[in-house]
């Protein structure tokens, strides 16, 4: 779909600031655009006719735009929202995040004035973003599809690479799950929650184990030595015989413990906290590295840090992204990154897609990165592809 296939609604109280809106989007070559004063004939609009984007202002009579797209959500007649707001940017901010929580795909911000060039950049994020789970409303998914598909092999590891900052080589790569399912490609929101809900956990983890070493070593065999991270839930962990199989897993492939850092996952609370514990110091104590995933999220924390042996820290991307414009974010990564220097850890900072962020980082003292920027994850045999298109002299961005 090309940007002037878009349908976009524009929700603009202000009937000037509405009418720009639909000149600046007709000027992009825009043909299916509409537009609505306030938040209630925007939702009957939308009934009408679902849009592929909706360009909200927050500041609406009656129904403000944070109720608006709390019902856009819950009648989920978009595709993408994305705000037009001149307000405080922390607000903003929130606003995203509330969006995003309700299951909405939320392409940006296009400050006030409008330009075609801002628009333009805004709405061709449409187009390049990952396929969210609320995107693929169609595909059912239950316990015995899932069981089926972990016997069929289905689930394949794909890989992202990890960039060190002083050199811009790829020093390593994160192993994600992928799910071909139906003719599309099924991301990890969409199917870990379940697997872990059924049960079926363990045994996707260990298949992504094992193949991200039979990778690894492939790529070591061709000259390309890389550390390799797998993501782990503290689901697996309460059972205190997982640090001796990820052993075996290891060594059955070739693959020294050093070289693989697990990524601690935290989807609930420890419940089994002394199994857990006892699970991740001796994977520490065999050369695992150990990765607290996603910090500052969800259980990610301080505590977590304090109890646990943990040698790398992950910056997660809800921080990184637009951090050198917004400064409560900026102040995160900050803070992140000097807690991690006192306690000796390594930093990776993820969802890097601007050279602004690269540069900030740097400038930061963050050691590594992954995200858009560099690559988003690929199959293991593209992987060697992808670095070397990195490591074209034009890509790596300035140190």
């Amino acid at each position: 779909m090309r940007l002037s296939d878009l349908s976009v609604l524009v929700v603009e109280d202000h009937g000037f600031q509405r009418r720009v809106a639909l000149r600046l989007l007709e000027e992009l070559g825009l043909q299916r655009v509409a537009a609505a004063a306030d938040g209630r004939a925007a939702l009957a609009a939308l009934e009408l006719a679902p849009a592929d984007v909706v360009l909200v202002d927050l500041d609406l009579p009656e129904m403000d735009g944070i109720e608006f797209i709390g019902h856009v959500a819950s009648h989920r007649r978009a595709g993408a929202i994305a705000l037009t707001s001149a307000l405080d940017p922390a607000l903003l901010n929130t606003v995203q995040g509330m969006a995003r929580a309700y299951g909405l795909r939320v392409l940006g911000v296009v400050e006030k004035p409008l330009t075609t060039f801002k628009l333009a950049e805004v709405l061709g994020r449409f187009h390049d973003e990952e396929v969210t789970p609320e995107a693929e409303p169609h595909v059912e998914i239950g316990p015995d599809v899932l069981r089926r598909a972990l016997d069929a092999g289905e689930f394949e590891a794909w890989f992202q690479p990890k960039v060190a900052i002083s050199t811009g080589n790829v020093i390593g790569v994160e192993a994600l799950a992928r799910w071909p399912h139906e003719g599309r490609m099924i991301g990890p929101a969409r199917f870990i929650p379940l697997l872990e809900r059924s049960g079926m956990i363990g045994e996707l983890t260990e298949r992504m184990l094992e193949q991200s070493c039979r990778w690894r070593r492939r790529w070591a065999d061709d000259g390309l030595e890389l550390g390799l991270s797998v993501n782990v839930s503290m689901l697996n962990l309460a059972d205190v015989a997982t640090a001796d199989r990820y052993q075996q897993i290891v060594a059955d492939h070739g693959v020294r413990p050093r070289d693989l850092v697990i990524e601690v996952t935290e989807s609930s609370v420890m419940s089994e906290a002394a199994h857990v514990l006892n699970v991740l110091a001796r994977l520490r104590l065999k050369g695992f590295g150990l990765a607290i995933d996603d910090f500052g999220t969800g259980y990610s924390s301080l505590a977590q840090l304090s109890q646990i042996p943990f040698t790398e820290l992950k910056i997660d991307r809800g921080f990184v992204s637009g951090a050198p414009t917004q400064p409560r974010k900026r102040a995160v990564v900050e803070a992140s990154l000097d807690l991690a220097r006192k306690l000796h850890l390594t930093v990776v900072a993820e969802g890097v897609e601007t050279l602004e962020e690269w540069q900030m980082l740097a400038e930061l003292g963050c050691q590594q990165v992954q995200g858009f920027l560099v690559s988003a994850a690929v199959p293991g045999r593209a992987l060697p592809g992808a670095i070397r298109d990195w490591h074209q002299p034009e890509a790596v961005p300035p140190r």
